[in-house]
């Protein structure tokens, strides 16, 4: 009789599967990361070690405690802004997935007077704020990437406790989600949402209409209850790449 899987093995499964697919759609590349919080304790989250999301397999997570520290030192390499997702964790209790992207459209968001606001219905979350983190407010000549807790703990009190996005100036941005479905889908449609505004303020500047605040609360609640349906369309596409590029690896080469 087959095992029954466990929260764990599920929460661990998933996120395998939501850095294949952000890397797949795009929104992440050989760059960018994406944790969950410990099924088996809320003081901990899980995330991969140092590498290429499209790489991630199960053996490549590693927990880490909220201060991200790994909790078992097994000598692997880091990411080395983890401190973006323990810092957020500590902040915001009832978030349970974080994703950190270079997306390529929301970029140019962060580092002009532009705000990226909601234009499209399934990104209605922007609604709910989406700052700009500065660190030249907290540190000169930086690299512009968060790498240590002091700075962490600065870019989870500018997202404050309502912003699902925070874009950091030169950088990229943080999408937070109670569910690592919901974090993925909001990941996605950040960026597809800056792509569409951008083409809109195009066609005019002053004339585009973006959705209100009601329209983006009542229009949440439906996309967080749907977000389950891209969700296995894409997990089944790259559980589909796995199972191909396994069976190449098991075939002999010349």
């Amino acid at each position: 009789m087959p095992q029954q899987e466990t929260p764990f093995d599920s929460a661990v499964s998933d996120l395998v599967v939501a850095n294949r697919i952000l890397a797949a759609e795009g929104v992440l590349d050989g760059f960018g990361h994406v944790s969950i919080r410990d099924p088996r304790d809320p003081g901990c989250y899980l995330m991969s070690r140092s590498l290429a999301p499209a790489l991630v397999t199960t053996t490549d997570i590693v927990q880490h405690d909220l201060d991200s520290k790994p909790t078992q030192d097994k000598g692997l390499g880091l990411y080395y802004e983890r401190w973006i997702h323990g810092e957020i964790y500590k902040a915001r209790p009832q978030v349970n997935a974080i994703v950190h992207s270079h997306s390529p459209t929301v970029v140019p968001f962060a580092s002009t007077k532009a705000p990226l606001r909601p234009i499209l219905h399934n990104a209605s979350f922007l609604g709910f704020g989406a700052p700009v983190f500065e660190i030249r407010n907290f540190i000169p000549n930086s690299d512009l990437m968060i790498s240590t807790a002091a700075l962490g703990k600065a870019l989870a009190e500018a997202m404050g406790p309502t912003a699902d996005v925070i874009l950091l100036r030169g950088h990229g941005n943080v999408v937070v989600g109670p569910t690592i479905q919901i974090a993925v889908f909001r990941a996605y449609y950040t960026e597809i949402n800056a792509r569409q505004q951008l083409n809109a303020m195009i066609l005019g500047p002053n004339d585009v209409v973006y959705m209100n605040a009601g329209e983006c609360e009542t229009t949440d609640k439906v996309m967080q209850s749907v977000a389950g349906r891209p969700w296995d369309l894409w997990k089944r596409r790259v559980q589909r790449e796995m199972r191909r590029a396994a069976a190449d690896d098991r075939l002999p080469h010349p």
